[in-house]
């Protein structure tokens, strides 16, 4: 069996697709039960088990900002998701899992699926590696997207995908990274990788992190609001507008509901034309 190696990793996965034909080397009816195995393990827990401490710091937090970690370490509570919410991250696992088979299929080799790592005393599950390489997969809006195609993740980094891999990364004991994306709106697929070794090493963010959960006094504002065109209003950032303490620092936060989902205002100064959501979780 011939090796494969992430360069034509996106193109093999196109071909299987295109093509309707497995890599010959494969064995289809494996892959499939694999598929399905995964797919009913991921969804199950996603639904039903109990998580653990959810105020421990944990590798998939270590690139959230101070404030956000602060705040859950002392356990303020958060939002309450809604149920569709909760359903978009169901099948972000099945998307995932999807692009998994498709890796498979396409003959490349994908290992190390949810191995436990830790670096300092913080804990994590990376998702696998792919042929040799560790590597994140992710669903992701067109938006969101982007930065995996043009690969400026390391610039424009809210949601600590960075930090998250390199925590993974010195798990595994490797200097090199990356994601495999996949558009959940068209289905486009991008691999985007980075050296783990560049800019603040993942032990020296846990330090950090730990000297701050470890004080009482609240870290400075994770960002500032930002205004809202030209309207005179002032709005969330967009790390701000998925925190789920967004309330805690903005007790008077308004949200209006536009056809591109809510948005966040700190400062009204013009009404906007739609309708305001007035219930807060």
């Amino acid at each position: 069996m011939r090796m494969k190696t992430l360069d034509t990793l996106v193109e093999d996965i196109y071909a299987v697709v295109k093509n309707s034909e497995a890599d010959p080397d494969v064995d289809v009816d494996a892959v499939f039960d694999l598929f399905g195995a995964n797919v009913k393990e991921a969804v199950f827990k996603s639904l039903f088990e109990e998580r653990g401490d959810s105020t421990r710091l944990r590798m998939s937090s270590v690139g959230k900002p101070d404030r956000q970690v602060w705040l859950n370490s002392k356990d303020y509570p958060k939002e309450e998701l809604e149920p569709s919410t909760l359903i978009k991250f169901l099948y972000g696992h099945v998307i995932e899992e999807l692009v998994l088979l498709l890796v498979r299929l396409g003959g490349h080799t994908v290992a190390n699926e949810q191995d436990k790592v830790e670096v300092n005393g913080v804990k994590g599950s990376m998702d696998c590696t792919i042929d040799g390489k560790l590597i994140d997969v992710k669903s992701a809006s067109s938006y969101a997207f982007k930065k995996f195609k043009d690969n400026t993740v390391e610039f424009d980094d809210p949601f600590g995908y960075v930090d998250q891999l390199k925590g993974y990364g010195a798990g595994l004991g490797v200097k090199e990274g990356g994601w495999l994306a996949m558009d959940k709106g068209n289905g486009h697929l991008a691999l985007a990788m980075i050296d783990l070794t560049e800019g603040e090493s993942i032990e020296d963010r846990i330090t950090h992190l730990k000297d701050i959960v470890s004080k009482d006094e609240m870290p400075e504002p994770c960002s500032y609001p930002v205004p809202d065109g030209k309207s005179g209003n002032m709005k969330l950032s967009t790390q701000c507008s998925y925190c789920p303490y967004k309330h805690t620092c903005y007790p008077e936060l308004r949200t209006f509901l536009y056809s591109t989902g809510p948005k966040f205002l700190t400062e009204v100064w013009s009404l906007p034309r739609v309708i305001e959501i007035t219930e807060t979780k």
